[in-house]
């Protein structure tokens, strides 16, 4: 049986070894040379028996997504466009800051949510991607940036708020965050991955019981009337369920809080009347507000809040205690920032043809 070694999580390869007829100890060296030291060429590998080096080459490879295009925005972040197949491309995007670098990972190829002000979910959706596929985004960037000058990997910070909605993709997310944290492979601390998600509701309780990270919330409205419209999966899992998930979750969360996404648009909600709306729904969930300037997309049929208004309604949050900051727009300039991430999708649902027939009408 051959594999790509990048679809196993710890535990998964040392089945895989096992059904070779090697050791558990084989599997964790191997974790360590692919994910620790961003090795592929089994031949470099060498505290590994020879035979068991030729054993690999015959029945396994390390294989993370091919890079299709490169842009570099002028802030320092960097976009990637990486080839899924079957026509499918997906966006990574990595932004460094003075002491974090943060990697924006996918995990579809496009998004069957279709939230209104989001450029990805107007695309539709094709598919899943690949545990490999995933945590190729991140083998895959830490091998492009390259190390620091102490040694070090760039990537300190990763969050799932690329394209696509996580936990709709639980089992190859899970077996991705589980890689990012062994010790063997990323070692990164739960505090540092972030999940978000739309509210998948029962997805949400899943997670806090297999491998509960940081959450995010993409929240966007601070009523069902208004979040039916933004964001569509609330009419499956109201925001009484949703704020009942987050309390849930925070029961085994590495944080005390959860992280609520706000896109402030223009006229729609942004005003201060929103805001307190806010206030009374989240008054018994921790919680801090990350309020998020739109960042405008083809067809788009919103406008970014103004300065103004985000401030007003940013202290409306703050005097009533809850910690709220403004998102700093990074990479606008190259289609990097949140909401803008596109790629190249082989849409499915026919999402995309019907926007098309919708705007001729």
């Amino acid at each position: 049986m051959s594999g790509n070694l990048l679809d196993f999580d710890p535990g998964q390869m040392e089945a895989w070894f096992a059904e070779q007829g090697e050791k558990p100890f084989r599997a964790r060296q191997v974790l360590r040379w692919i994910h620790k030291s961003g090795e592929d060429d089994f031949d470099a590998m060498s505290d590994l028996a020879l035979s068991l080096r030729a054993k690999l080459k015959l029945h396994a490879c390390v294989a993370a997504p091919r890079m299709v295009s490169e842009a570099n925005s002028g802030d320092g972040t960097r976009k990637w466009l990486l080839d899924v197949g079957t026509g499918n491309a997906v966006e990574t995007v990595f932004i460094p800051e003075e002491n974090r670098g943060t990697l924006c990972v996918s995990t579809q190829a496009g998004c069957a949510l279709d939230c209104a002000f989001c450029s990805t979910g107007k695309q539709g959706f094709n598919r899943n991607l690949s545990t490999a596929e995933i945590i190729g985004q991140l083998w895959w960037a830490n091998r492009e940036i390259g190390r620091d000058a102490d040694g070090n990997w760039p990537i300190t910070n990763v969050v799932m708020m690329g394209m696509g909605e996580p936990l709709l993709n639980f089992d190859n997310t899970v077996s991705a965050l589980r890689l990012m944290l062994d010790d063997h492979a990323y070692g990164l601390s739960r505090r540092r991955v972030t999940v978000s998600t739309s509210g998948v509701v029962p997805a949400m309780d899943r997670l806090r019981d297999e491998c509960p990270v940081a959450l995010a919330v993409s929240l966007h409205a601070p009523n069902d009337a208004l979040r039916n419209v933004l964001v569509p999966i609330n009419q499956k899992y109201p925001l009484r369920e949703l704020m009942a998930a987050c309390l849930r979750y925070l029961e085994k969360a590495p944080r005390d809080f959860v992280t609520f996404e706000y896109v402030m648009l223009e006229g729609v909600n942004d005003s201060e009347k929103h805001a307190r709306e806010l206030i009374a729904l989240t008054r018994d969930v921790p919680c801090k507000f990350n309020l998020i300037p739109f960042n405008p997309f083809p067809q788009a049929p919103y406008r970014r809040s103004s300065s103004e208004a985000v401030r007003r309604f940013r202290d409306v949050l703050m005097q009533a205690d809850i910690v709220t900051t403004t998102r700093k727009v990074r990479g606008d300039d190259i289609a990097a920032a949140c909401g803008q991430l596109a790629g190249q999708v082989q849409d499915k649902t026919r999402r995309t043809q019907r926007i098309a027939l919708e705007l001729q009408a």
